[in-house]
């Protein structure tokens, strides 16, 4: 296997790619994936868009602002003039990126690539110690952050060894925005290869340590050409919505990459509670609506579903769909939710179904231009009908930067999930369970290992166990067994205070929900954390 000649300068990512003989087997089976050697996505998504459909298509919505292909295509030219000229990026070089989903957010992501860097998209309720460690990962040359959420971001700067930081949509000469109303809005996208890296992605590993995933320019083109092309099938009247943070690969196809490769509109939401959302998809006119399973269990439980008349396509992903919620939301408004299974290191969607090839409670079969089974420890297909791990190939798949962790995600050629499924008869495809210690939380995965660390560091701890325990409306929830340090009160006053403690330490979302203090944890011989015991628990007393 070779790489084709990269454009980029700086090579820090192509230098950190896994071996070839680590990577997994990557196939191209339908046309459209056959991608030139020259490609930018950004070019292919914005300006051919443009091109294409023409620069006054509505294209990014708020529910106070509304920007047009051409307006996006200006501005996302700006963003590139003043990373390059301001700034001094060279092709290769990262850019952390920090924001709720808004406009800016959008067109600093197009502006990265189009100037051939590299873009990191990271959550925007990280906090101080979760965003170093990023940076230590990725070494960002430049961090763009919305002025709101600089405060976290600042605090990673240590001399000049972090990155330089760049605000938007606050006052001054300095902020992004006016910066960028100084350029005249007119850029030469880098010719970047198709296989040049186009995105960092993060995500949790279960050692509470991001991994970070490689995904190169044709992957982005890739998904949008699987999923969304074959599976979703968007038209170009379409209006996009959902809630899923852009750092999430599964929010960027949703409400960027699947929408702009058609010519649709996209509504970014920053924040919005199911009764609220339901409100903003009747306003605007919402026809696709991609968010978790939790999302649409609250919407129908605040009598909101009413609201959703116009849409004609829901999309489920980030934990597993119940067949219950699945028909309950069907006798409701006659639609069927289309589930699936992606992952962080294969960029999307992989496993789903739509229309009539859709059967409550399965995740579907492979996406066009993908395979799946089921196989056992050794890699071995199993029987129909008996559980396994789920291992996937396809246009794309996992490459960790500089990560040991390569050889337990790829095994074999494939992609191996880290999820126990079970294949039908038909070829449809059965979720079981996580694999692993990963607690997935309405649609956020969590670490465990991680949360124990931030709690670990209260004065009130003396030791403690995180696992995920079943719960109704999540899915699962964030359950902490903790020990107390002597004259500790087991009571709530110090349950509010051991979540508040980890919520200032880590992202919010990411703090226990259920806290029950113990007189020991279960260890091995040699002292290791019974995490499996624990879940053992937390099933029976949940």
């Amino acid at each position: 296997m070779e790489l084709s000649p990269s454009a980029h300068v700086d090579t820090f990512c192509r230098d950190r790619l896994p071996p070839f003989a680590l990577w997994p087997e990557l196939h191209f089976d339908l046309p459209e994936l056959d991608y030139p050697d020259r490609l930018n996505c950004a070019q292919r998504l914005l300006d051919d868009a443009v091109r294409r459909w023409g620069a006054d298509r509505p294209c990014l919505l708020t529910p106070t602002e509304r920007w047009t292909y051409g307006d996006l295509l200006e501005r996302a030219n700006q963003v590139a003039q003043v990373l390059t000229e301001d700034f001094g990026l060279v092709p290769g070089n990262r850019v952390l990126l920090r924001g709720p989903n808004n406009p800016w957010l959008v067109a600093t992501w197009f502006g990265v690539l189009k100037a051939g860097g590299v873009a990191v998209t990271t959550m925007p309720l990280l906090r101080a110690g979760e965003l170093a460690e990023l940076c230590e990962i990725g070494r960002p040359t430049v961090a763009v952050c919305d002025h709101r959420y600089l405060e976290e971001l600042a605090a990673t700067a240590t001399g000049t060894s972090g990155p330089a930081l760049l605000a938007y949509g606050g006052p001054g000469e300095e902020d992004l925005v006016a910066r960028c109303a100084a350029k005249d809005g007119r850029f030469s996208n880098v010719a970047t290869a198709s296989d040049d890296v186009a995105l960092i992605a993060f995500t949790s590993g279960t050692t509470g340590r991001p991994k970070a995933t490689l995904h190169f320019h044709r992957d982005v083109l890739a998904n949008a050409d699987t999923f969304s092309r074959h599976v979703l099938r968007p038209r170009q009247d379409d209006v996009f919505t959902g809630t899923p943070p852009l750092a999430f690969t599964f929010g960027l196809g949703g409400l960027v990459v699947f929408p702009l490769s058609v010519g649709a509109a996209t509504l970014l939401i920053e924040h919005a509670a199911p009764q609220q959302l339901a409100e903003l998809v009747e306003e605007h006119g919402v026809t696709v609506l991609f968010t978790a399973p939790t999302a649409y269990r609250a919407i129908m439980a605040a009598g909101a579903v009413g609201r959703l008349s116009g849409l004609r396509r829901c999309v489920s992903a980030g934990e597993a769909l119940p067949a219950a919620v699945w028909e309950e939301f069907h006798a409701a408004t006659g639609l069927g939710i289309i589930d699936g299974i992606g992952a962080t290191e294969m960029l999307h969607v992989f496993i789903s179904a739509s229309d009539d090839d859709i059967r409550p409670g399965s995740t579907g079969r492979p996406v066009p231009g993908y395979r799946a089974r089921v196989v056992d420890e050794q890699g071995e297909p199993v029987p129909d009908g008996r559980p396994g791990f789920l291992a996937v190939t396809g246009p794309t798949g996992c490459r960790y930067m500089e990560d040991p962790r390569q050889t337990v995600y790829v095994r074999n050629g494939w992609n191996i999930t880290g999820d126990t499924y079970i294949r039908d008869a038909d070829g449809y495809f059965w979720y079981v369970a996580r694999s692993d210690d990963m607690i997935v939380s309405s649609g956020y995965n969590i670490a465990g290992p991680e949360v124990e660390k931030a709690l670990a560091t209260h004065p009130y701890v003396e030791e403690c166990g995180v696992v995920g325990a079943p719960d109704d409306k999540r899915g699962m929830l964030v359950k902490a067994y903790v020990v107390l340090r002597p004259g500790v009160a087991p009571d709530a006053a110090t349950v509010k205070e051991l979540q508040n403690h980890v919520k200032r330490a880590v992202a919010p979302y990411k703090y226990p929900r259920a806290v029950e203090f113990v007189a020991d944890l279960p260890r091995t011989s040699n002292g290791k954390l019974q995490r499996a015991e624990l879940r053992k628990r937390a099933r029976h007393t949940s």
